[in-house]
């Protein structure tokens, strides 16, 4: 299902406050490979925390385009509302900020603890459609610690600025569904994907003022050809999986 939006006590969503309201940085996160701040989105009484990541703070990458990870963590977040998962959280690019445009993403509280190789003991099926996501969006960065779960259960998935290279760039560490046929639910979440990327009125018109259009095109590529397969890759290149695995 989609991320439900929960509006503000101004009456305002989440992705609206993200998209326009006052940004105050809280603190560095640490551990990050990019400059990546803790912060408090809208008047200095709000209780809505985000993640904020100023483009200034990228580090500089041979394979991708320098100042671009900011808008590729918000068309992931359009693909993963597209397809119906709903599990990216909403997620803004923003042209301004204290530390200059960036992305500006809702904080997921979470238990550190509870990553990826701990959860799949018990719920592996959940992860599905982490797995398809991070075919299609080509992502090179799903870390263990990348996925999330809250409070109540509900899973997240975080940390996508390293997605929708037009090089095949797939690092992840969810390979348990290498050759297993792909689920029903799965399969339809990537037909409306799909469809949606062929609307010029739809999704695809919000990830052409973020993505290139060979990016575009290589994520549509990449979701029939997933649909078409019927079975999820198995891994493949010099690097399937990312570092460190955490």
């Amino acid at each position: 299902m989609p991320c439900v939006e929960r509006p503000s006590r101004s009456g305002l969503t989440e992705l609206e406050l993200l998209r326009t309201a006052p940004i105050e940085v809280l603190g560095l996160l640490p551990y990050a490979s990019n400059y990546t701040f803790l912060a408090r989105v809208g008047e200095p009484d709000s209780n809505m925390l985000a993640i904020y990541k100023p483009t200034r703070g990228e580090r500089p990458l041979w394979d991708f385009p320098h100042g671009t990870l900011a808008a590729r963590e918000a068309a992931a977040y359009l693909v993963s509302e597209a397809a119906g998962w709903g599990f990216v959280p909403p997620t803004a690019l923003r042209s301004e900020g204290p530390l200059g445009g960036g992305s500006l993403q809702s904080f997921v509280e979470h238990d550190p603890d509870l990553h990826y190789f701990i959860l799949r003991e018990s719920r592996l099926d959940d992860f599905e459609a982490f797995a398809a996501f991070d075919v299609v969006t080509n992502n090179a960065d799903r870390k263990a610690g990348h996925v999330l779960q809250d409070a109540e259960g509900r899973l997240w998935g975080v940390d996508h600025g390293l997605t929708f290279n037009v090089e095949d760039k797939l690092r992840t560490v969810i390979w348990e569904f290498a050759d297993r046929p792909v689920g029903d639910e799965v399969r339809g979440a990537l037909e409306r994907l799909g469809a949606s990327l062929q609307d010029s009125d739809g999704p695809r018109s919000g990830l052409a003022v973020l993505l290139t259009e060979d990016e575009i095109a290589a994520l549509t590529a990449r979701t029939a050809l997933l649909l078409r397969a019927g079975v999820y890759p198995q891994p493949g290149g010099l690097r399937p999986y990312p570092w460190p695995l955490v």
